[in-house]
Formats: C-alpha cells, sequence, structure tokens
C-alpha cells in the first residue's frame, strides 16, 4: 500500500502539472472508486465539471486538489491506485477507472485515475478546500511543521499497545504504514510489541527522528515500490525498496549486527526485524500482591 513519501510524491507531481488548470469532462468508467460520493457517478462528474484546481494537498495517505468554488477533489490511492497526468490520446491504462480532462492556457491534459484492486477511491468534499472534513479526525504527519512532537510523546507513552500499533494508529500519527514503521522501528532498535508506556520519553523522540529520516530519504528517492502498482503522476516507480534495512528481507543478514532478519505474523501483514538488535521485550511478571517487575 503506499506510504506517506508515495502519496507525497504524487501530491507534487499533481502540484506541478494540475494547478490552475479547469477540468472540462469527467468520465466515470466504473462505479466503485467514486463510491464514497453521495452523488453518484454523474453527480461527482457534473461537481467537478468547471471548476478550476487551485492547489494540491496531503494529510497522512489522503490527497486533495482544492477546488475555486471551496469544494475539493479527495483521494485515497488504496493498495494499488494511480493518478497519472496523461497527454490525450496516450492509451488507455488497463484497470483505467476515472478519466478527466484538464484545459490550462496552452494545452490539454487527461487526469487518470486507475486502480487494480479498487479499494482506493475519489470523491467531492463539500467545503474541504481547507482540510476535508471527511479526514478531519486523521492526525497530523511526521513531515508537517505543525506536528507537536511532544505530544505525541506524551500520548505514546500513556499506551499499553505495542509500539508499532501506535506508529500505525491514525488517528495519533498518520502516514506511517507497515513498511516504514518497521524501518523506523529498525534504526531506533526497538521491538514493534514494546508497549508505549514502557519507553522513555528520548527512546520515542528517537523514534520519532527515525520515521522522520526514514521517510525523508524515501521520499528522495520517490517512494519504494515492489511492483508496479505505485508510480508516480508520470508512471515512473520509486526505488527506495533497494535501501530498505528489515522490511522484505527475511532470512538476510542485520546490515548492522549480521543476524538474520526475521518475519512475523502483524495484524494480516508481516512485520520484520532483527531478533538481536530489537529484542522480543519479556512481558512483565508478578513477584507479589501488586507488584510487577518487568525486562526490557
Amino acid at each position: 500500500m503506499p506510504e506517506l513519501p508515495e502519496v507525497e510524491t504524487v501530491r507534487a507531481g499533481l502540484a506541478r502539472h494540475v494547478l490552475g488548470r479547469t477540468i472540462t469532462h469527467v468520465d466515470v468508467l466504473h462505479p466503485r472508486p467514486v463510491r464514497r460520493d453521495p452523488r453518484g457517478p454523474e453527480g461527482f462528474a457534473l461537481a467537478l465539471t468547471g471548476r478550476r484546481i487551485v492547489d494540491a494537498r496531503r494529510r497522512g495517505k489522503y490527497l486533495w486538489l482544492p477546488l475555486d468554488d471551496g469544494d475539493a477533489l479527495l483521494g485515497h490511492l488504496g493498495m494499488s491506485g494511480q493518478l497519472l497526468v496523461q497527454r490525450p490520446g496516450a492509451p488507455d491504462e488497463r484497470h483505467l477507472r476515472v478519466r478527466m480532462v484538464l484545459a490550462g492556457p496552452d494545452d490539454v491534459l487527461e487526469l487518470r485515475f486507475a486502480d487494480q484492486r479498487m479499494f482506493g477511491g475519489l470523491s467531492v468534499s463539500e467545503g474541504g478546500a481547507e482540510l476535508p472534513p471527511e479526514i478531519a479526525h486523521i492526525a497530523r504527519d511526521p513531515l508537517d511543521p505543525a506536528f507537536d512532537d511532544e505530544e505525541f510523546v506524551a500520548r505514546v507513552r500513556r499506551r499499553q499497545a505495542g509500539v508499532k500499533r501506535l506508529l500505525l494508529d491514525q488517528g495519533l500519527i498518520s502516514g506511517v504504514g507497515n513498511i516504514y514503521a518497521d524501518e523506523s522501528l529498525w534504526r531506533a532498535r526497538l521491538h514493534g510489541e514494546r508497549p508505549g508506556d514502557r519507553l522513555t520519553r528520548p527512546q520515542v523522540r528517537l523514534l520519532l527522528g527515525h520515521a522522520r529520516e526514514v521517510m525523508t530519504d524515501a521520499l528522495g528517492q520517490g517512494g519504494t515500490s515492489f511492483d508496479a502498482l505505485y508510480v508516480n503522476v508520470n508512471g515512473e516507480s520509486g526505488y527506495f525498496d533497494r535501501s530498505l534495512d528489515a522490511y522484505g528481507r527475511e532470512g538476510e543478514p542485520c546490515r548492522r549486527c549480521g543476524t538474520p532478519i526475521r518475519r512475523v505474523a502483524f495484524m494480516n501483514r508481516s512485520s520484520y526485524f532483527c531478533p538481536r538488535c530489537q529484542p522480543v521485550p519479556r512481558r512483565p511478571r508478578v513477584v507479589g500482591p501488586g507488584l510487577v517487575r518487568s525486562g526490557s
């Protein structure tokens, strides 16, 4: 699934290519990608036609294009969604679902939404130019200048859940998905099952810093592409997968200590970690009435 660096790469591409253009025509080729729009496919197309795109924004893994009437085109790529900018007449993508014709002062482009698995989608958010109300509950991400580090540290340390679950909690911190959670934890030498309330403030700050670093590194390389399902607006794949230290490296030597990377099941997905650098936390044990002694 595309994570923050991949979605930010797409947002930046949209900002370069579609700002100031007017949507002159919309074709919804399959109804499922616009299922979250209460207007239905025809109403979705009508609400966009004639509107001018004035910005390209992102919160976590959501993208939105503010429009000149105060509404916004809101999008989520899901597992396999692609927003592509093409010249009219270019061959249709195999899984093309929505096509928008964009007129500029000198030429015409098409913004296409392709989605093989159709978990992603588009909708028109009424009054959502500044922040669509549909995603107002989603926390800021670590690359957002307004992200509150100290509030994040405090909230993590109040929670008993494993720290990887907390990294994936979009109400606590957005944009960190499975890949970059594993990479951040590897860099911080923390196991994903370490409870938040058993982390020190310096440990949480260190983890947050590594989350920023790994996503900034990935952003500089266009994101992570394991197959053709994630591409930027020009159809190009990212190559950060070559730099991954933990995710997807089961059985390969840890780049710090040489111990084989281990994979375990996690929330219908997988977690990858070094069993030496990121030791599994020991469970607290009761040593007397009301007394608990814990390990690492």
